[in-house]
This record gives C-alpha cells, sequence and structure tokens, in this order.
C-alpha cells in the first residue's frame, strides 16, 4: 500500500526552462513581425479597445491641468483688464493734458500777434488766481509794479477788454473784470458812433447799458468798442455785442444787455496796456469770430 502524499503542486518546466522558451517565442515573433508584419491588425485593433481605459486614465489629470489654467487664464484677464482700465485712464487725462496746452499754445500765439500789433507797451502777464471775494470779479496776474504795470491801466486779451487794473503791488497785480458791478467801460456804437457808458452784471457775466433812451439807436448785434474819452482804455478796444433789448414805454430808459467780446472767464494769458497804447485799426474793425456768431444768434433770436 502507497502511503506517500499527492504533491501539493503540481510541478511543470523548470523555470529556466520557461525562460528560454519565452525568450525565444519572443524572438521569434518580433522578427516575423519586423519582416511580415502579422501583428499590425493585430495591434490596431487592440489600441481601439484599450484607447476608452487610456481615456479614462488621463481623465483626471486633463480636468486638472484644464481647471488649473481656467483660473489661471481668468485671473490673468482679471490683471490685464485692470492693467488695460489704468492705461486708458492714464492715456486719457494726457490726451485732456496735451488739447489743453494745445489751446494754450493757440491762445499764447494770438495773444503775442496781438500784443506786436500794439503801438507802445504792452505786457503779456498770467492769471494766477481769482479774487477770494464772493460779490466782486477780479483777478490776479504775475505782473507788478516792477514790471511798469500802474492802477488804471487797461488788460485785454487777443478778442477784447477784460478789465483795469486797480491795484498793483511789487511783484503781482489785481484786475477788476469789466463785468463787475462797480466797474464802468467808456463805449461808442460802430454802426453810428453812439456813446454810452457800460456797467458790468456782476454774476451774470454779461454787461449792461444803463440810462440809454427807449427810442435809442441801438440794435441786437452792434458791436461795441471804448470810446478812448475816460483817459483809460484806449480808443478802438472791442468791448461787447449787444445781445437783447427791452423797451418798455412805461419806462423813461430801455434796458439793454451785451455779451463781452473778450474771454473774461477764460484762459489764463493776458496783455496789460500802458496809457500810452495805441489800438491797431484791425482790432476794432475786425472784430472775433466768435463775436460775429454770437451778434448772428442775437439777431436771430430778436
Amino acid at each position: 500500500m502507497d502511503t506517500q502524499l499527492p504533491p501539493l503542486f503540481k510541478r511543470g518546466p523548470t523555470p529556466f526552462t520557461r525562460l528560454v522558451f519565452f525568450t525565444l517565442l519572443s524572438l521569434l515573433l518580433f522578427v516575423s513581425d519586423a519582416r511580415f508584419k502579422y501583428l499590425e491588425t493585430f495591434r490596431l485593433s487592440l489600441s481601439v479597445v484599450i484607447y476608452p481605459l487610456q481615456v479614462l486614465a488621463t481623465a483626471p489629470g486633463l480636468i486638472l491641468d484644464r481647471v488649473s489654467d481656467f483660473f489661471a487664464t481668468h485671473s490673468y484677464l482679471a490683471d490685464e483688464n485692470a492693467r488695460l482700465k489704468q492705461q486708458n485712464l492714464l492715456n486719457a487725462a494726457q490726451l485732456q493734458r496735451y488739447q489743453a496746452l494745445e489751446e494754450e499754445n493757440n491762445h499764447l500765439r494770438r495773444l503775442l500777434k496781438a500784443r506786436d500789433g500794439f503801438q507802445g507797451n504792452a505786457t503779456l502777464a498770467e492769471i494766477l488766481y481769482s479774487g477770494r471775494d464772493l460779490f466782486s470779479r477780479r483777478i490776479v496776474i504775475d505782473k507788478g509794479r516792477q514790471d511798469n504795470v500802474k492802477p488804471g491801466e487797461a488788460v485785454v486779451d487777443d478778442t477784447g477788454v477784460i478789465g483795469q487794473v486797480t491795484r498793483a503791488y511789487p511783484f503781482l497785480s489785481e484786475v477788476t473784470l469789466i463785468t463787475d458791478k462797480e466797474q464802468t467801460v467808456p463805449v461808442e456804437v460802430v454802426r453810428n458812433g453812439l456813446r454810452a457808458v457800460v456797467f458790468g452784471a456782476g454774476e451774470t457775466g454779461e454787461l449792461e447799458l444803463r440810462y440809454m433812451p427807449v427810442n435809442v439807436d441801438i440794435q441786437t448785434g452792434d458791436d461795441l468798442v471804448t470810446s478812448g474819452i475816460d483817459g483809460t482804455y484806449p480808443h478802438g478796444l472791442p468791448v461787447g455785442v449787444v445781445s437783447k433789448i427791452e423797451r418798455n414805454a412805461a419806462y423813461a430808459f430801455a434796458r439793454i444787455f451785451c455779451t463781452p467780446n473778450a474771454g473774461v472767464d477764460k484762459h489764463r494769458q493776458v496783455i496789460v496796456l500802458s496809457s500810452q497804447t495805441q489800438v491797431p485799426e484791425n482790432l476794432a474793425a475786425d472784430p472775433a469770430p466768435q463775436t460775429r456768431g454770437k451778434a448772428k444768434k442775437a439777431r436771430r433770436g430778436n
């Protein structure tokens, strides 16, 4: 009787034998595939079968990369948008500054041209600031007695009278605008030579011809220039244009309002004229284009 126990595992070829067999089989498959392409179809079919597994295996990495790219792109675009907005504001500010400098340059050219036309002492000055008194219309310029600026001298720009020097300090001067309530300017009507006195209207920025009869020969659109009879303003400086006339038989005087020729509330450069300055003829004969435009509008409105 055989009492030997059956083997726990069935023994096959030895490991060395298996290694040799599979090595030779691999070499045989390599050679036959390289020479005869027997496994090409098998590889193509296998790639189709395992493609979903490849996609599934690489999906987490792709999703993570796309999420990272999304947040990185969003952050980059937000920073870029903020930078572009800031750059746009800077460019807009520079453009406005350039336009302001260009307009100031053109105004200076007109002032220099106007100063060359005056015969006598004409001093180019710059407005520093407006007066602190809320009930008066005054400005302060950067020229004073050391520049031969004296009280009573006329202050103009390239289009007409702005005001009069009322106080002169060593380095500064105070100019009262013609629109101030206490300021008066002797004028005459260019059309018929009628003499009158124009008063400042204060906060409205207009001028007013007072104490004129109801039947006075003044029309809307008439040009007013300095008459020169006061010895302060040279004769022929443009002052304003008649913009509105109110005639009422119940009153002895008509109400006549005028628009100043000069930019009393504009620009930063002005010209101070001495009392000996002579006005060129073309300054009064050829008013500024904007003045003519205002006169035409006034005529249409009347």
